[in-house]
């Protein structure tokens, strides 16, 4: 009876931080995707580029965003969760608006009358060559300062999660705020291109400026509710003793640990994080995933685009990406309940939970190998094995950044999270350069270049295809092996 009551007593805040952490990553992949939903129909044609050239933005960015999370996570816990996440949400806002001016400072640079006579211009001319090599420098200085504020985003989210959720729920509540990125990759092309054509019909530049622009401004909104709602659990008003006793629940399990660490709040030297297992399996899962996620997210527009015709603006277009992306949504949610389910139905400690729901889930993006095969069946198979794979990845993630607060004290978490993220920026730069060149070289190549009954540009999709769907396999093998159980690390 007392159990019920307190349960009824209970305030709930906690939940309504992850929803602000799930509008915040939901805006950030919204920000991060306006440029794959609009380079290929809206921009390429201003600026004369090849798949190359966007490979190359998409993989300095990348490389950026790797270097940034390494210091980012540690920025975070130096600043504070609070100042730390809107420093990173306001930069990364600003990086996206700044994409905005990227077509009036090249035709300003190289020195045309206005974007039509840019446009107009032999295609693979040494002009034409020129104004993409500009173009393309302008857009990776953008590009550069969303990723230094969009590298907070993780390391933030993961520090609040661990702050307000006892480790069993940490899993699902990474999973709700997680999805976000599922969501914003759903609400982007459905409102994206069409925000691009609509303004480029009034004639307002090329319409992808005030596409940047308007999703830009979202995170400056987003600042307003952070300031008002958040505080550490301990300070917040809406937190009543209920809540946090329940938050706490693992320091009462744990007593002697959690009153050690809680007393000395020590932070890991940045060197010494390097030195635990813990951290290399961390390192190992996100450098061989976070890229095929991105390659998904950064490429799947121009892949229905180039190989069956429907450009992101066209209601087929929209209809295929949107698809992919609901079933990335819908599916990905219950990545994070699976470990809950084990460690209290199994009785298996968090970790154990984790590791057994990754390694189903490294199975669901195994389906990507048969995606090209598919294609020539309906173009809807590529769209429903890619969002399989999408929804894999996703669940994976959110159970993979949830191992960090399972072994690492609070105080270490977003410094783990950012030397993680720079490993997965570092995996996503090989597979975005690599992708660019290897469609530019098939596509050059056509029949000569064949691979699995594929020639041309389809064999080079082919070939990035197999690679993601065999990378959770891999790296659930290796992290498994580096962390065979369950550890925590204590600071001494």
């Amino acid at each position: 009876m007392e159990q019920s009551t307190t349960k009824k007593l209970m305030t709930n805040w906690r939940w309504w931080m992850v929803v602000l952490l799930f509008v915040a990553t939901t805006v950030n992949y919204m920000d991060r995707q306006v440029l794959s939903l609009t380079w290929k129909d809206f921009i390429a044609p201003e600026f004369h580029w090849s798949d190359g050239d966007y490979g190359f933005i998409t993989a300095v960015f990348s490389i950026v965003y790797a270097v940034c999370m390494l210091f980012a996570g540690r920025f975070v816990d130096w600043m504070g969760t609070k100042k730390g996440y809107l420093w990173s949400i306001g930069i990364w806002s600003a990086g996206a608006c700044l994409h905005a001016v990227c077509g009036w400072l090249t035709v300003h640079i190289e020195g045309y009358e206005s974007v039509a006579a840019m446009t107009a211009v032999e295609a693979g001319s040494a002009a034409a060559v020129a104004i993409a090599s500009t173009s393309v420098w302008l857009f990776i200085a953008a590009r550069c300062i969303l990723a230094l504020g969009e590298a907070g985003n993780f390391p933030a989210a993961i520090k609040v999660t661990a702050e307000y959720f006892p480790k069993k729920d940490r899993a699902f509540a990474t999973s709700i705020f997680n999805s976000g990125a599922s969501i914003g990759a759903l609400i982007a092309p459905a409102t994206i291109p069409l925000l691009a054509q609509f303004f480029k019909d009034k004639g307002v530049g090329g319409g992808w400026e005030m596409a940047f622009i308007i999703i830009g401004a979202l995170g400056f909104i987003w600042m307003g509710f952070w300031i008002f709602m958040y505080s550490k659990p301990e300070k917040s008003k809406f937190v009543n003793k209920a809540e946090l006793d329940y938050i706490h629940q693992d320091e009462q399990e744990e007593p002697e640990t959690a009153a050690r660490q809680n007393a000395e709040e020590k932070s890991i030297p940045l060197w010494k994080c390097f030195t635990y297992r813990q951290t290399w399996s961390f390192i190992v899962g996100k450098f061989f995933t976070d890229g095929v996620w991105w390659f998904y997210l950064f490429w799947a527009p121009a892949y229905f685009s180039d190989q069956y015709g429907y450009a992101s603006s066209s209601g087929m277009g929209v209809a295929l990406i949107t698809t992919l992306y609901a079933i990335v949504t819908v599916l990905s949610i219950f990545g994070g309940y699976l470990p809950r389910l084990f460690v209290e139905k199994r009785r298996m400690n968090p970790y154990a939970g984790r590791m057994l729901a990754m390694l189903i889930f490294a199975f669901l993006p195994l389906p990507a190998l048969f995606a090209q095969s598919a294609g020539a069946i309906s173009v809807w198979w590529p769209a429903i094995i890619i969002g399989l794979a999408g929804a894999g990845h996703q669940a994976w993630s959110a159970n993979l950044f949830s191992t960090i607060g399972d072994m690492f004290p609070k105080s270490a978490i977003s410094t783990i999270t950012g030397i993680g993220g720079m490993a997965g920026g570092i995996g996503s730069f090989f597979i975005q350069l690599g992708a660019g060149k290897l469609f530019d070289y098939s596509a050059e190549m056509g029949e000569a270049f064949r691979f699995l009954g594929f020639d041309g540009k389809s064999a080079g999709y082919m070939i990035v295809f197999c690679c993601c769907a065999v990378a959770y396999l891999v790296a659930w093998s290796i992290m498994k092996t580096l962390v065979p159980k369950y550890k925590v690390i204590e600071l001494k």
